[in-house]
């Protein structure tokens, strides 16, 4: 009964086990996985952080235009009440002249309660500085938009780097299970007297090096795979499954004709900062302008020797006042007039950066095609030089087997297939990552997806 039990226990766990397994195994494709680090990914949460930020700063600016409205009050002890010298002269002739006595107007107790308007009448700065703060949440938008193309290049190399290092595993092991079957076949015929000591040796170096390469191959697929849950944002503990397959990834060509340079979030974004520095430049401008505010007071206010008479209400006197302020600039040392040559200077070097820009984005488009074109001809190069030492390292192993061949020709044959095998997916993958490449250079890589 307890033996029962115990199975019955451990069924259950294994079982949990299991299903636990199951839920954190993710079946994405290329595409989901993007979809999915573009809502997950850290970076580009704190962008969209910042894009929020951006917004609460329009809101400040605009503010700032809004009527302000303060009220205070004060209730104030003065057990030292402030004293003026007077000239008792001036009051008692016979008094000589510059008697001078100590006196306080000031009575012990003093309050003040009142309520304050203020409002923005004209202010040149108020109106370039909430344009200025929309214009830089739009750059804001543009950053966060820039995160994600970034994003989508990792997680898009991350994705690829997977399935040619688990398609290159998958080969690997039947690699060594051939050489493990070969091994065990020479190894009759050693026994047999078909073979020499020294092909089974042979044999065995090859099978310990491929062995060693197919534990290395795994240990680099879990790095791997770790890399690209991090990329798009999901905890490293999980267990991911790509849909996609190498076989299903096409190379289009990209149309030249149908590029433009606003394309790149780079040039768009140059285009936000220079409309920023002449947003700056005018808000010099207009700080020569005079500003107008209208403002506004009402108020109690009592003063008594005897704390009991604080708050008698008929101690507390009102008081109002309704005014304007204008503030004319006059001379401040040229400040303005520096910022302004500053800001000059500054969009003849956001303009200048546009030329180095466009030459830049062309330089990497010709590089991102000539790579493209160059992967493409090597993996189709590399792929048929696999294809031939897989069909003479058959022809070979069939001599070898016959007894028309020797071993050694068939180790060196195995050893010439890996070298191809190893160049193929070595070529493949750098045309996925040039693919990638091409399409960021294009500008394409987010729409793509």
């Amino acid at each position: 009964m307890r033996l029962k039990i115990i199975a019955s226990f451990a069924f259950c766990i294994v079982a949990l086990n299991a299903v636990a397994q199951e839920q954190n195994q993710i079946a994405f494709s290329l595409e989901e996985a993007i979809d999915y680090a573009l809502k997950n990914n850290t970076n580009i949460i704190n962008k969209e952080y910042e894009k929020e930020i951006a917004e609460t700063q329009v809101g400040e600016t605009l503010s700032q235009g809004l009527p302000q409205v303060n009220a205070s009050a004060n209730l104030n002890y003065n057990f030292e009440p402030q004293k003026s010298l007077l000239d008792l002269s001036t009051f008692d002739p016979s008094v000589p002249e510059g008697t001078e006595q100590p006196v306080s107007f000031q009575q012990k107790y003093d309050g003040n309660i009142s309520v304050s308007l203020s409002q923005l009448i004209f202010d040149g700065s108020f109106f370039v500085g909430l344009e200025a703060s929309r214009t830089f949440k739009e750059l804001s938008t543009k950053e966060h938009i820039k995160t994600q193309i970034d994003v989508t290049e990792a997680v898009s190399k991350a994705y690829y780097n997977v399935l040619v290092t688990r398609e290159r595993l998958q080969l690997l092991e039947v690699n060594l299970s051939r050489i493990d079957t070969l091994l065990d076949e020479t190894q009759i015929m050693y026994e047999n007297g078909f073979a020499e000591k020294i092909d089974v040796n042979r044999l065995k170096v090859q099978y310990n090096n491929l062995n060693v390469q197919v534990k290395n191959t795994r240990q680099l697929l879990e790095v791997s795979e770790d890399m690209l849950l991090f990329q798009m944002g999901m905890p490293v503990n999980n267990t991911i499954e790509l849909t996609d397959k190498l076989e299903e990834v096409t190379f289009e060509p990209v149309d030249d004709a149908a590029f433009n340079y606003s394309q790149r979030i780079e040039y768009s974004q140059l285009q936000t900062n220079l409309a920023l520095t002449n947003l700056d430049m005018k808000n010099n401008k207009v700080k020569y302008m005079p500003t107008l505010y209208a403002n506004a007071n009402y108020g109690y206010n009592t003063q008594t020797g005897e704390s009991s008479q604080w708050f008698k209400s008929d101690r507390w006197l009102n008081y109002g006042l309704i005014g304007a302020t204008l503030s004319v600039p006059i001379f401040d040392g040229f400040l303005k007039s520096n910022k302004i040559q500053k800001n000059k200077l500054q969009i003849k070097q956001i303009e200048r950066s546009f030329d180095q820009l466009e030459n830049s984005i062309d330089l990497e488009i010709r590089q991102a095609k000539v790579n493209m074109d160059n992967s493409i001809e090597d993996m189709a190069a590399q792929k048929e030089n696999m294809e031939l030492a897989e069909e003479i390292y058959s022809v070979t192993k069939i001599k070898y087997q016959e007894g028309v061949g020797s071993n050694l020709e068939v180790v060196e044959a195995d050893a010439d297939y890996k070298e191809a095998q190893t160049n193929y997916y070595n070529a493949l993958f750098n045309a996925l990552i040039a693919k990638v490449e091409l399409e960021k250079a294009y500008g394409k890589l987010l729409d793509n997806n």
